[in-house]
This record gives C-alpha cells, sequence and structure tokens, in this order.
C-alpha cells in the first residue's frame, strides 16, 4: 500500500476521495510481461469507538508492465508502485 495524492471517484452516486493505492501481481510470465492488479481507496478512518476501519475500495483494475519497462524493471515493490501510478496518472506522496 501507497499513499497517493487526493483523487476525486465518483462511486455510488457520490464524490469520494482515494488517497491510498494497493497493487498485487496477479499474471508474470517471468520474461516478458507482468499484469498488476490495483485498488484505489479511501485512507484508513476513525468509528465512534476510535477503533480503526479500513477505507473502502473506489475502484479497481489491471495495468500491463510489457517490453522494456518490464525487462527494465528491478523487481521493487517501490518501483512498481510509480509505474502504475504514471500509467493512472496519479501521484505517490
Amino acid at each position: 500500500m501507497a499513499q497517493i495524492q487526493s483523487v476525486s471517484i465518483w462511486k455510488d452516486g457520490v464524490e469520494k476521495q482515494a488517497s491510498e493505492i494497493n497493487l498485487r501481481i496477479v499474471a508474470d510470465d517471468m520474461q516478458t510481461s507482468c499484469t498488476f492488479y490495483y485498488e484505489l481507496k479511501e485512507g484508513e478512518q476513525l468509528d465512534v469507538d476510535g477503533n480503526t476501519i479500513q477505507g473502502q475500495v473506489l475502484t479497481a483494475g489491471n495495468v500491463q508492465m510489457g517490453g522494456t519497462d518490464y525487462t527494465s524493471w528491478s523487481g521493487s515493490n517501490a518501483d512498481a508502485y510509480v509505474y502504475v501510478a504514471s500509467k493512472l496518472n496519479i501521484f505517490i506522496v
């Protein structure tokens, strides 16, 4: 999970703010490409008793990395987050 610059997302008839991104690799051929599953989420919130509640997933999808992007990728999580964020036109903070 990484913090992102807040972005507005329309969900269930209400404008909400996504402030986190979560990534998972869902496919990787270990040679030429991989596919990341992303979720843009609200940040954690506190309930009336002060307990932490995980933010709701506002949108999700897949981003594929291939070609020279894949072959030059270091394999690090940080670089994966930067790559996916750039494809979604969002910014890691």
